[in-house]
This record gives structure tokens, C-alpha cells and sequence, in this order.
């Protein structure tokens, strides 16, 4: 399955969009550079570790390979298995495990010197059906979560830095979510199990974790009580994870009140699932958004000394949840599907106190345009990126503004973005490449009326 695209469907729904719209957007006049490009600025992990701080990312064991797993080694200094822990993936029929990808993922952060945190031990949604479908008594059901706890957390003991134990316990109104647990086994399921996984790591620490609590509300408030209550009940609680998965233009204004009042009960706090979501296409001025939004919710972790740091849930958007389940929304992630830093990186660099140096403009490239064939309402066009003889790119993107009201329709060997006149067009990942002395072609299909001049295509 698709890591980090398999999670729970719960939060909010969007609309459908023609296929060729689901690449990520350019700045215009702006070559956004490759991953090598950017490798002489620090990495995100160096520039938070300067602060005592945890970059993190959700990712996908299979794929820790290639430019991927550069990237993820490189620019985090935690990881968080999207989907490999989570009790459908580890035990998919009963008594029969399977822990080749989590092996995979901790093997990897153990390797590049990151952190991991386990994710998630005690969850309504992606349990095992023959878990989900059987008839068991309480005491039966008891055992089984302890038992969980204890085979999947002492596996690890020692090796990951924190569990989210228990994933998502309330609604939206502060009231219980109605769950196999919580009808099982009550309210006091949280207090069990976080118990059974302090038995079993004593030096992880233990979270509990949900979504829509970033700002002050009803579900925040009654995640707060309960914390409060864990804390005075001497129940082993270490901290309280915000998942932040954000619309664009709805980040919370109460989000660093919310962390620092958690902090105040005495536990840490951790942005755990970050991702910031827009409807597609995206833009310009919607990466330019997301850029501000990214910053603003890495700063607020950054002000309160007891909020360990943040997650992205993916860093890439080849490998984000939300095009599955949001159809038509999408851009989520700090890096656009080709591993190339998007607006939103360069946020991130911003928020931890680090100096954002543009990518650099290429030299000795250039892009042709060409209308290859036209009828009387439409034409078929090409562009061309050449480099000359001693030059190179390691991905391109091509911009261009019609001159007359042409719209794209379809495109082919790139992923091309439109607002208004201004065309965006990026390399796909087989063709990002340009040696030497070569060139790629990307071709597409336009509409027009009452004229067809050709603009003038620029790289950088």
C-alpha cells in the first residue's frame, strides 16, 4: 500500500480535478533547484538540532532508496513510520507478524543518527479485521491491547524515542470517540495503555495524539482536561502530539496559546503529522501562502521551550495521504513530486533561524517554444530545454505567459500548471535531466481564439 496514504478518511472532504493539474505549481521566472541544489544550505535537522529541536517526516520504508532516501536522511532527524506500526500492518491475521518495513524504517534512522517515533500502538482505524470483527469480553480485550503493547513496544525497546500509544480518542465536540476501545473497555483504556507501554519501554516517551486540537476549542479542551487528569492520577503521560493537518488559510491563530497551556500542565508537545493542504491547481500566491503558513506553525512550536519540534506527514507530494482522500486538493508537503523544494522548505529554513539562499539560475540552458500543429479552435505545442556543451540540469522547470487568453488542456512529459496567462511547466521524474549537450522535449494542448503568438519561454 501507499505509505502515508492510508489514513483514517475522518477529517474533511474536497472536490475532483482534471489529472493534469495534479503536479505542483512554480514560482514564475523562479528555477526551483533540485535536491543537490540546495545541499549547501544547512539541512533542516542541523539548523533545529541548533536549537534543540526535532525536524521529522513520515515516510515510507521502500522506498528509503535513491534521491528519497537522500533526502530523508539529510534534511530530518526523526522519522515516523507512516503506516509499517500500525497494528493492521504488524499482525494482519492473529499470531502472524509482519516487521519487515518497520524493521526497515528504524534500521535506516539508526544509520543516519535519527530519532523514531512509533506510530500508533492503541487506534479505531487500521486494525486487523479478525481484531475489529471479533466478539470479545472485556477482559479478553484487555489482554489483547496489553499484549499489543507489550510484543510491538518491547520489540523496540530502547531504539525508538517515543509512541504515539493512543491515536485520535475524542470528536469533534470533547466527547469520547465510540470506538472498539472505548466501548469496550471505557474511558480508562488511555490510562491502560499508556500504562502498559511505560512497562515496556520505560525510556520512550509516551504520547497521546489527534487532529483538529491545534487551536483552543471544545476537542483541544477535553484533550487538555484529560491530560490533567493522567498527570494528577500519576499515570505515565510524556506529551500531547497535534497532528496539524491544515487547510490552506485556516492555521489556527490560538495554535502557540494551545501548545504553551499543555506545556503548562508539564508535558512536551510535538506538531506530529504537519502537512498544509490547498485546493488544486495550485499557484503562485497559494505556495506563497503556504510558505507563510508553514513558517508561522514551525515558529509557534519554536517560542515554547517544551514543544520538541515537528513532523511533516511526508515531505514529498508523490507520497502524501491527501490527493487519495481530499480528491482535488493536494501541494501539501514541503517538496513537490520531483524532490524539488518547494516555497514551503524554504518556510521551514525561515522558522528554525536559518538564511534561505535562492537556487541558483542556470547557465548555458534554454527553452524553445514551438506550435507544432493548430486548428481553428485549438494547437498542439512543444518546448524544448537544451543545454549547451559544459552545462547541465538536474531538473528544470519552463515558464511562459500567453498573450492571448490561450489555456492549456492537456500535457505531456511534464506536469504544467496554469493561473490566468502564467504557465508553469516541471520536469516529470523520468526526464528532469539535461546533459550536456542534450535536450528533453515536453509537448502540450492548448485552446485559442482569435490569435496565437508565441511567448517567450524562460528557465529560471
Amino acid at each position: 500500500m501507499r505509505s502515508l496514504r492510508n489514513r483514517s478518511t475522518s477529517l474533511r472532504t474536497g472536490s475532483t480535478l482534471a489529472s493534469l493539474f495534479t503536479g505542483v505549481a512554480a514560482l514564475a521566472a523562479l528555477l526551483v533547484a533540485a535536491p543537490a541544489a540546495h545541499a549547501a544550505d544547512p539541512p533542516l535537522r542541523d539548523l533545529a538540532a541548533a536549537k534543540g529541536k526535532a525536524i521529522g517526516t513520515a515516510v515510507t520504508g521502500s522506498k528509503l532508496t535513491g534521491t528519497y532516501g537522500d533526502v530523508a536522511g539529510r534534511e530530518f532527524n526523526w522519522l515516523t513510520p507512516g503506516n509499517a506500526m500500525k497494528w493492521g500492518s504488524v499482525e494482519p491475521t492473529r499470531g502472524n507478524f509482519n516487521w519487515t518495513e518497520a524493521d526497515q524504517i528504524v534500521a535506516f534512522a539508526e544509520a543516519h543518527d535519527q530519532d523514531v517515533r512509533g506510530h500508533t500502538l492503541v487506534w479505531h482505524s487500521q486494525n486487523p479485521s479478525w481484531l475489529t470483527n471479533g466478539s470479545w469480553t472485556a477482559a479478553q480485550l484487555s489482554q489483547l491491547m496489553n499484549d499489543h503493547i507489550a510484543l510491538e513496544v518491547g520489540r523496540y525497546k530502547g531504539r525508538l524515542a517515543a509512541w504515539d500509544v493512543v491515536n485520535e480518542p475524542f470528536n469533534e465536540d470533547g466527547t469520547y470517540r465510540q470506538t472498539l476501545w472505548y466501548n469496550g473497555l471505557g474511558a480508562d483504556y488511555i490510562a491502560q495503555a499508556l500504562t502498559a507501554a511505560r512497562a515496556a519501554d520505560p525510556a520512550a516517551k509516551l504520547y497521546i495524539n489527534d487532529y483538529n486540537v491545534e487551536g483552543v476549542n471544545a476537542k483541544s479542551t477535553a484533550l487538555y482536561n484529560l491530560v490533567r487528569d493522567l498527570k494528577a492520577r500519576g499515570v505515565p503521560i510524556d506529551g500531547v502530539g497535534l497532528q496539524a493537518h491544515l487547510i490552506l488559510g485556516q492555521v489556527p491563530s490560538t495554535l502557540q496559546q494551545n501548545i504553551q497551556r499543555f506545556a503548562d500542565l508539564g508535558v512536551d508537545v510535538a506538531i506530529t503529522e504537519l502537512d498544509i493542504r490547498m485546493q488544486l491547481p495550485s499557484s503562485e500566491a497559494k505556495l506563497a501562502q503556504q510558505r507563510t503558513e508553514y513558517e508561522s506553525v514551525v515558529k509557534a512550536c519554536m517560542a515554547v521551550s517544551r514543544c520538541v519540534g515537528a513532523t511533516v506527514w511526508g515531505f514529498t507530494d508523490s507520497d502524501s495521504w491527501i490527493p487519495d482522500t481530499f480528491p482535488g486538493q493536494g501541494a501539501a508537503t514541503p517538496y513537490d513530486e520531483n524532490y524539488a523544494p518547494k516555497p514551503a522548505y524554504y518556510g521551514i529554513v525561515s522558522a528554525l533561524g536559518g538564511t534561505v539562499t535562492p537556487p541558483p539560475t542556470p547557465t548555458g540552458c534554454s527553452a524553445a517554444y514551438s506550435v507544432t500543429s493548430q486548428w481553428n479552435t485549438g494547437f498542439t505545442g512543444s518546448v524544448t530545454i537544451s543545454c549547451a556543451a559544459g552545462s547541465s540540469l538536474s531538473s528544470w522547470r519552463a515558464n511562459w505567459t500567453f498573450g492571448a487568453g490561450q489555456q492549456i488542456s492537456q500535457a505531456w512529459n511534464a506536469s504544467c500548471t496554469q493561473s490566468g496567462a502564467t504557465v508553469s511547466c516541471a520536469n516529470a521524474a523520468w526526464n528532469g535531466s539535461v546533459p550536456s549537450g542534450g535536450s528533453v522535449t515536453f509537448g502540450f494542448n492548448s485552446s485559442w481564439s482569435g490569435g496565437n503568438p508565441v511567448p517567450t519561454v524562460t528557465l529560471g
